[in-house]
C-alpha cells in the first residue's frame, strides 16, 4: 500500500472505461449492451479498488495519509493528492453511487448512450479529484472542470426545458467560482504556495481572511447551494435525467459542503467566527423557507430538490457551529444525504420510467400493485424526515445539538424544520403510495424488477445501518474533526488575544 499511488489509481480508472467505450459502437442492441456493460464494470472496479483505501486508511492519524506528490507547473504547483478522514469518505461515497446511476440509465436514456456514460465516467473522475486534491491549484481545476460534464448531461439529456437549466446550472456556479480564483492568487501571493497542508498551516492577516473568506463563500455557497443563491437547483433537478439527478444531489452538492470544512474553516478560521452568525441566518432561513416552499410543489422531483436544500442548511450551520457535534453532524448528514436523496431521486426514475410523469396528482393507491416499491419509499421517506434507526436522525440530531451549544436560537429556529420536513415528506409518500388505486393508469404497474431491487435494496440496507451503527464513519473522521477544531480554536484565542493587547 505504501508504494502503490492508490488514490491516482482509483481517481483515474474510470478513464480507462472512457478508452473502451471510445472504442465500442453503440449502433446496435448488442453495442448498446457492450457500452453499459463496460459503464458498469468500470465503475464497480473503480469502488471496489477504492476500498482499500478505507482498508489502508489509519483512523487514529489526522493528517494527510496517501500522500503523492509530483512536480506539474514551474510555479511551484504541483500534482499532490491524499485523504484524511474527511475526504475519504466522500471518495467512497462517490465511487459507491456511480453504479447505481449506471443501472438507473439501463433502460432510461435512449439516445446516443455511450456519449452518456462517457460524460459520467469523466465526471467521476473530477469530482474524485476534488476530494483528493491537496494541492489548491489542483483542486480548482476539478472543482471547475466537473461543471462541464454536468453541463452536457442536463443539457443534452435532460426535459424539454433543459438547455435553459443547463445554462443556469452553469452560469451560476461559474460566476460564483471566479471569486475564489482571485482569493487563490492573493493566497499564492501571500503564504508563497499552493499546497494546502501548508496553507492550513499558513496564518493569514485577520483582515485579509475577511475578503478570502467572502470570495470562497461566494463559490461555496452557490454549489451547496445556500438560499437565497438556491434558484439553480430545482431547476436542474427537474431537467436532468434520474442518474444526473443521483449524482447533484448525492456527489456535487456536497462540494460546498467540504469546501467549507477545508478552506473556510480551517483557514480562515479568524472569518468563519465572524462571519458565523450570517451563515447561521442564511441557514435557518434555507431550512424554514425550503420547507415551506416544498409544500406547495406538485412535481415529485421539486419537491425533493427543496428538500435538499433545507438539508444543506443543516450541514452549513453544523460546519460553523465549530464544535465537535457540529463538524460531525455536518459531515455524517452529508454522507447520509448522499445514499438517502440519491435514494428518492432513484425511486421517482421507478414511477417516471413507467408512467413518463412526475407529477404527484398523476400517482395513488401504488401500495396496492407496488408493494416492495412502497417499503422502500417509505424507508427513504423516513430518513429524509430524520427518524430515529435511519441515518437522517443522526446527522439532523447531531447538528442541532451543535448549533445548540453554539447559539440557542438558531438552533430553535432550525428545530422547527424538523416538523415541516415530516409535513412535505408524509404528505408526498399519502398521496403517491396510499388511497385507493383508481387511475386505469396506474392499475397495470408491475412491482420493482430484478435491476430496480439491485437499485435500491443496497441504499435501504445502508441507510438503516448507518442509522442503527454509525461508529465507521465517527471512527473515521474523529481524528482529523479533532486536530481542524484544535487549530481553529488555537487561531481563534490568539486573535482575541491580539485584540486585547491592541485595546
Amino acid at each position: 500500500m505504501t508504494d502503490w499511488p492508490i488514490l491516482t489509481v482509483v481517481t483515474f480508472l474510470p478513464l480507462v472505461g472512457v478508452l473502451l467505450l471510445l472504442l465500442t459502437r453503440d449502433d446496435s442492441p448488442s453495442g448498446r449492451r457492450n457500452v453499459l456493460t463496460i459503464s458498469l464494470l468500470t465503475t464497480v472496479v473503480t469502488f471496489v479498488v477504492s476500498l482499500f483505501v478505507w482498508i489502508g486508511f489509519d483512523n487514529a492519524n489526522p493528517g494527510f495519509q496517501m500522500v503523492e506528490k509530483h512536480a506539474w507547473l514551474n510555479t511551484g504547483i504541483s500534482y499532490a493528492v491524499g485523504v484524511d478522514g474527511i475526504s475519504m469518505l466522500f471518495v467512497i461515497l462517490t465511487t459507491f453511487l456511480m453504479p447505481f446511476c449506471v443501472l438507473a440509465s439501463w433502460f432510461a436514456v435512449e439516445k446516443r448512450i455511450k456519449e452518456y456514460m462517457i460524460a459520467f465516467l469523466i465526471l467521476e473522475v473530477l469530482m474524485l479529484g476534488v476530494f483528493v486534491s491537496l494541492d489548491i491549484v489542483l483542486f480548482y481545476v476539478f472543482f471547475e472542470a466537473g461543471l462541464i460534464p454536468m453541463f452536457i448531461i442536463i443539457g443534452v439529456w435532460g426535459g424539454k426545458d433543459r438547455v435553459y437549466a443547463s445554462y443556469k446550472f452553469f452560469l451560476y456556479t461559474l460566476l460564483g467560482s471566479v471569486l475564489m480564483l482571485l482569493a487563490i492568487m492573493a493566497m499564492y501571493w501571500d503564504a508563497g504556495t499552493t499546497s494546502i497542508p501548508e496553507l492550513l498551516a499558513h496564518k493569514f492577516p485577520a483582515g485579509m481572511q475577511t475578503w478570502l473568506w467572502l470570495a470562497f463563500f461566494a463559490s461555496f455557497a452557490v454549489k451547496m447551494p445556500m438560499w437565497p443563491v438556491h434558484t439553480w437547483l430545482p431547476d436542474a433537478h427537474v431537467q436532468a435525467p434520474t442518474a444526473g439527478s443521483v449524482i447533484l444531489a448525492g456527489i456535487l452538492l456536497k462540494l460546498g459542503g467540504y469546501g467549507f470544512i477545508r478552506f473556510s474553516l480551517a483557514m480562515f478560521p479568524v472569518a468563519s467566527e465572524h462571519f458565523a452568525p450570517l451563515v447561521f441566518t442564511l441557514s435557518v432561513l434555507a431550512i424554514i423557507y425550503t420547507s415551506l416552499v416544498a409544500l406547495m410543489q406538485t412535481d415529485i422531483k421539486k419537491l425533493i430538490a427543496y428538500s435538499s436544500i433545507a438539508h444543506m442548511g443543516y450541514v452549513t450551520m453544523g460546519i460553523f457551529a465549530a464544535n465537535v457535534q457540529g463538524l460531525q453532524g455536518a459531515i455524517y448528514q452529508m454522507l447520509s444525504h448522499g445514499i438517502v436523496s440519491g435514494a428518492l431521486f432513484l425511486c421517482v426514475g421507478v414511477v417516471y420510467d413507467r408512467m413518463h410523469t412526475r407529477e404527484i396528482s398523476a400517482y395513488g393507491g401504488l401500495v396496492n400493485n407496488m408493494p416492495k416499491y412502497a417499503v422502500a419509499f417509505m424507508i427513504f421517506t423516513m430518513a429524509n424526515v430524520g427518524l430515529p434507526g435511519t441515518s437522517g436522525f443522526v446527522g439532523e440530531f447531531l447538528t442541532l445539538m451543535g448549533a445548540f451549544r453554539a447559539n440557542t436560537f438558531v438552533a430553535l429556529f432550525a428545530a422547527t424544520g424538523v416538523i415541516l420536513s415530516a409535513a412535505y415528506a408524509l404528505w408526498l409518500y399519502r398521496r403517491v403510495i396510499f388511497g385507493a388505486l383508481d387511475k386505469d393508469t396506474l392499475k397495470s404497474l408491475l412491482d420493482l424488477s430484478a435491476r430496480e431491487k439491485l437499485i435500491l435494496y443496497p441504499l435501504a440496507i445502508l441507510t438503516i445501518f448507518f442509522g442503527v451503527y454509525p461508529a465507521p464513519v465517527f471512527n473515521a473522521t474523529a481524528a482529523s474533526v479533532d486536530l481542524l477544531l484544535k487549530n481553529y480554536t488555537a487561531a481563534i484565542e490568539a486573535a482575541h488575544s491580539v485584540a486585547v493587547t491592541m485595546n
